[in-house]
């Protein structure tokens, strides 16, 4: 009876410490989580999240193109990846509230990247809202905490030129490439 207790024990032990050991995917999009980035992670923490990559912040001289706040995350060979907005402009202790994902290799479980298309859109995810912009059709997708935009050169004529007419998913066409593909971080 020990025996089989201990064999148990074992196994248990063993499926235990092999799900501790999987390792997060570094592209992988999911609820409060890109790759190693989480929803309180501090911007003091980005130089040992991204210690392989290049980090550029904007500084304050840089307020007339309004990206003061902005944090930029490169590949070592010179990609960009990200674009960070901190809740709190020079504070390196403030989360982060916004992400614009760049890398087409960030990717939700079901695909969903920078380079997808309106129909990687609608056959994943409710799509909680749709806001006609003067420029664009932004899909506001809860479940992944996004907002996404379509270029309205991609839309209909009459949906171009009024930003008054609400948009439906059905107006938008499946191949409409994605032009913006943010997360927005709840405060902690």
């Amino acid at each position: 009876m020990l025996k089989k207790i201990s064999c148990t024990l074992l196994i248990c032990i063993s499926i235990l410490s092999c799900q501790n050991d999987k390792k997060q995917d570094p592209f992988e999009i999911s609820y409060n989580r890109i790759g190693n980035l989480t929803n309180i992670t501090k911007v003091s923490q980005l130089d040992s999240i991204y210690i392989n990559d290049s980090i550029v912040k904007m500084s304050e001289n840089d307020k007339f193109l309004d990206v003061a706040n902005t944090i930029e995350i490169y590949e070592k060979g010179g990609a960009k990846l990200l674009s960070l907005e901190p809740r709190e402009e020079n504070n390196p202790e403030s989360s982060i509230e916004s992400i614009q994902i760049i890398d087409p290799r960030y990717k939700t479980i079901s695909g969903l990247s920078a380079n997808g298309i309106f129909k990687d859109i609608k056959d994943n995810y409710t799509i909680t809202k749709i806001t006609n912009t003067l420029s664009a059709a932004v899909i506001f997708v809860d479940s992944i905490q996004a907002s996404i935009t379509i270029d309205k050169k991609e839309l209909s004529s009459e949906l171009k030129f009024n930003t008054d007419k609400k948009i439906e998913a059905s107006q938008i066409p499946d191949s409409a490439n994605i032009k913006h593909f943010i997360i927005n971080w709840e405060r902690n």
